[in-house]
C-alpha cells in the first residue's frame, strides 16, 4: 500500500476523516480547497487554507498543478512541501490590497528591514521546502515607479524608512526568516517588484538548482542573506538587476559552488557583521557591473572567506574589499556594541580567477531601465582600500589573470590624493579625474599581502601603473607578469610600504620604470631575480625615499 494518498483524498472533507497513519505524509491539491487557477481569479484564501490543512496534519505537500493561481501574501508554515508542477505558476497579484501590511507582517514575525510586503514567507518555522520545475511569478513590473532604494528625501529616510518610502511599499517575492531546515529546488523565481529572495536568520538553508530572473523592477536582488548559518548554495542560475548573492550581518558556514550570475550592480555583496568560514567555487560570472566581489564592512569581525575556481566575463571593478573599521552609519550602519571586540578583516583568499574587464558598464538589453554609470566605475582594478588606522590582514592573490580594457589616462596615473572613505569602490574613484590610479591593483593599509603568480594585462594603452601598493606591510609578490608602455611612469608604485618582497617578476612590454618608490616612508623592499629587460630602470627613487629602502638582486 502506498505511504501517500491520492491528491483527492487529501481534500477538505477527507482530511480530518483520514488515519493518523498518513499524517505528515498525505498530498495536498490547491484545486480541492478551492483554487481556479485562471490567471484572473483571486487564489489566496484557497492556497493558505491547503497549506493550514497540511500544516494542522503535521505536514506533508501542498500541490500547485498546471494553471495560473493569482495570490496576494501567503504564509508558508512548519513541515510543508510546497511543490509547483511543470506547469504551475504562482502569481502575484498586481493590488497593493492583496498583501498583508506591515503591522500584520510584524505581527507574524517578519521584520521591517527593506519593507517587508512579501508574497510567500514563513516567520520562526521548520521543516520548510519549495520544490519543483513550476514558477513563482511576482509580475513586479506593475510596482515600477523609477524609483529605487535611498531615493527618498533624508529626512524621509532616517524617520522610519521601511514605512515612509513609496518606493519600498512593494512585495518581495519571498521572505524567510528565524527559519529551521529551509530548502529550496528547482524552482524557477522570476519578476520580483523587489528582493527575490529574502533569508533572515535561519538555520540550515539548502537551495539547489534554483533560477531566478529577476529584472524588472529597481532593487531586484535574488539571493540575500542577513545573519545565516549553516547555507549551501549550489548549481543555481542568477539573473538580476541588483546584488545577486548578497551577505549582510553575520553569515557563518556558508558554502556557494557551480552556479552562474549576472547582475547590474554586484554579485557577491558583504556587509557588517560576523561574517566568517565561507567559501565560494566554481562560478561563472558575466555581464556584471559595480563590482562582481564587493566586501565593504565598517565594524566587522570578518574572516576565513575564500574565493576559487571564477571566471568572469566582460565585468567592471572585479574585487573590492573596503574597511573603515568602524560602523559606517547610514542605512547600513549603525554603532558597534559599546563592549564590541576591535574590528578585523582578515584571511581573505582569491585562488584561480580568470577576469575579462570592460572600460565602464553596458545596458543589459533585457533591462527596461537605464541605471547611470558612477565615472568611478570606469577603468576600474582590483581595489584593497584600509582606511585611516584600519588594515586589511592576510589578503592573498593565487593564480590569476585579469585583462583590462585598458584606457587608463595620465591624469589617472598622476593621482596621489585618494580619498580617506570606504565607501563602494567606485564612490572612492568618483572624483576627477575619475578612475583608480592602477589598472591592475590598488592596496592601501594592507598587512600580509600575497601576489603569487598573477598577471594584469591590458587590450589597448593604458599609461597608469599595474600595481600601486600604500602603506603595505609583509607582501610577498611572486611571478607578477605586468605590462606597460613607454609613457607609463611606472609599472610598480609604492608609498609608506615596509617589507615587500618581489621576486621572478616578468615585465611583458617595453617600459621606463619597473618600480617607482615616493617618499619617505618606505623600507625593507627587495626585488629578487625575474625578467626586467624591457624596463629602462629597475628603480626610481623620488620625493625624499631612500636609496638604502630597496635592494635589487639579479
Amino acid at each position: 500500500m502506498a505511504a501517500t494518498m491520492s491528491a483527492s483524498s487529501a481534500s477538505p472533507a477527507a482530511g480530518g476523516e483520514s488515519s493518523g497513519r498518513v499524517h505528515g505524509a498525505r498530498t495536498y491539491n490547491v484545486r480541492d480547497f478551492g483554487a481556479v487557477g485562471d490567471g484572473a481569479t483571486l487564489d489566496s484564501a484557497a492556497v493558505q487554507a491547503a497549506i493550514d490543512a497540511c500544516h494542522r496534519d503535521q505536514g506533508g505537500t501542498v500541490l500547485v498543478p498546471a494553471g495560473d493561481f493569482l495570490v496576494g501574501t501567503i504564509e508558508l508554515k512548519s513541515n510543508v512541501t510546497l511543490h509547483l508542477a511543470a506547469k504551475g505558476r504562482l502569481l502575484g497579484s498586481k493590488n497593493r490590497a492583496d498583501y498583508l501590511n506591515r503591522e500584520a507582517m510584524i505581527a507574524r514575525g517578519v521584520s521591517p528591514g527593506n519593507g517587508n510586503v512579501v508574497l510567500l514567507f514563513a516567520a520562526k518555522a521548520q521543516n520548510i521546502t519549495l520544490e519543483g520545475p513550476g514558477t513563482i511569478d511576482g509580475q513586479g513590473a506593475a510596482f515600477y515607479t523609477g524609483k529605487g532604494d535611498g531615493t527618498a528625501p533624508a529626512a524621509v529616510r532616517t524617520q522610519d524608512p521601511a514605512a515612509s518610502q513609496p518606493n519600498r511599499d512593494r512585495p518581495h517575492l519571498m521572505v524567510y526568516e528565524n527559519c529551521e531546515n529551509l530548502r529550496m529546488r528547482d524552482v524557477f523565481l522570476t519578476a520580483s517588484a523587489y528582493h527575490c529572495s529574502r533569508i533572515l536568520r535561519c538555520r540550515h538553508v539548502s537551495l539547489q538548482g534554483v533560477r531566478i530572473y529577476n529584472r524588472v523592477n529597481l532593487n531586484n536582488d535574488g539571493f540575500h542573506f542577513n545573519h545565516c548559518e549553516y547555507v549551501q548554495v549550489s548549481n543555481c542560475e542568477i539573473r538580476c538587476q541588483d546584488d545577486a548573492c548578497a551577505l549582510f550581518g553575520s553569515n557563518k558556514f556558508v558554502t556557494i559552488t557551480n552556479c552562474a550570475f549576472s547582475t547590474r550592480w554586484s554579485i557577491f555583496r558583504f556587509g557588517s557583521g560576523d561574517s566568517q568560514n565561507i567559501t565560494v567555487s566554481n562560478c561563472l560570472i558575466y555581464e556584471t557591473y559595480g563590482c562582481p566581489i564587493k566586501i565593504s564592512p565598517g565594524w566587522a569581525h570578518m574572516e576565513n572567506i575564500s574565493f576559487s575556481n571564477i571566471v568572469m566575463k566582460q565585468v567592471t571593478g572585479p574585487i573590492s574589499i573596503a574597511f573603515t573599521g568602524q560602523a559606517p552609519g547610514g542605512r547600513r550602519g549603525g554603532e558597534a556594541p559599546a563592549d564590541a571586540r576591535p574590528s578585523f578583516v582578515r584571511n581573505i583568499t582569491f585562488n584561480h580567477i580568470r577576469a575579462t574587464v570592460v572600460p565602464g558598464p553596458v545596458q543589459h538589453a533585457d533591462m527596461p531601465f537605464a541605471p547611470k554609470p558612477y565615472n568611478g566605475e570606469q577603468n576600474s582594478c582590483l581595489t584593497l582600500n584600509g582606511v585611516g588606522n584600519a588594515f586589511l590582514e592576510n589578503i592573498s592573490f593565487n593564480d590569476v589573470h585579469i585583462t583590462y580594457a585598458g584606457g587608463g589616462t595620465a591624469a589617472q596615473a598622476a593621482k596621489r590624493d585618494i580619498p580617506p572613505m570606504a565607501a563602494e569602490y567606485f564612490g572612492v574613484w568618483n572624483k576627477e579625474p575619475f578612475g583608480p590610479p592602477a589598472y591592475g591593483m590598488y592596496a592601501r593599509n594592507v598587512k600580509g599581502l600575497t601576489l603569487h603568480d598573477v598577471r594584469f594585462e591590458f587590450e589597448q594603452s593604458d599609461v597608469r601603473p599595474a600595481v600601486v601598493f600604500d602603506q603595505v606591510r609583509d607582501a610577498s609578490v611572486v611571478n607578477l607578469a605586468v605590462e606597460g608602455g613607454p609613457e607609463t611612469e611606472s609599472l610598480l608604485r609604492f608609498t609608506r610600504c615596509e617589507d615587500v618582497m618581489v621576486a621572478a617578476a616578468r615585465v611583458l612590454t617595453p617600459s621606463p620604470v619597473f618600480l617607482r618608490l615616493e617618499g619617505a616612508g618606505n623600507s625593507g623592499i627587495t626585488i629578487d631575480g625575474g625578467d626586467l629587460r624591457k624596463v629602462a630602470k629597475p628603480v626610481e627613487v623620488v620625493d625624499g625615499a631612500g636609496a638604502d629602502a630597496v635592494r635589487v638582486r639579479a
